[in-house]
């Protein structure tokens, strides 16, 4: 097994200032256009249902997270690299998605987001007019 020089000197810092390396972090994320719909997808391994909040303002999305650790009081951990506490990420939408048809569902640790492609904004074939121009000779 590895050791990380650095991790000593983290608990130490941990133990003695609570909230240092607590700051809200970042999920991974995945976002691609497939036809009419943007499809995002997050990482939250290990957080449930519950722990999600997200919310849309405008055309901005957050989504907050929550991942408390497993050890119960009395437990000696002897390694724990998992990361805890909040996480958070703001995604900023164009114009031209429908914010108000969102749509999400967490499975398998995997934060989808559905977003459709506003009406307004997707392609649409104009027809040509029949009128004649004309000219005053």
């Amino acid at each position: 097994m590895r050791s990380d020089p650095f991790r000593g000197f983290e608990r130490i810092m941990e133990q003695n200032f609570p909230g240092f390396g607590r700051a809200p972090r970042s999920m991974p994320m995945t976002a691609l256009r497939r036809g009419d719909t943007f499809l995002v997808e997050l990482d939250l391994p290990g957080v449930v249902r519950d722990d999600v909040d997200l919310t849309v303002e405008g055309n901005v999305v957050t989504v907050h997270a929550r991942r408390a650790p497993a050890n119960q009081d009395g437990d000696e951990v002897i390694i724990d690299e998992r990361p805890y506490g909040e996480f958070s990420r703001q995604l900023f939408l164009g114009d031209n998605l429908d914010s108000g048809r969102l749509a999400a569902d967490l499975r398998d640790g995997v934060l989808s987001l559905t977003i459709p492609v506003s009406e307004e904004s997707k392609p649409r074939r104009i027809a040509l007019g029949s009128g004649a121009s004309s000219s005053d000779g």
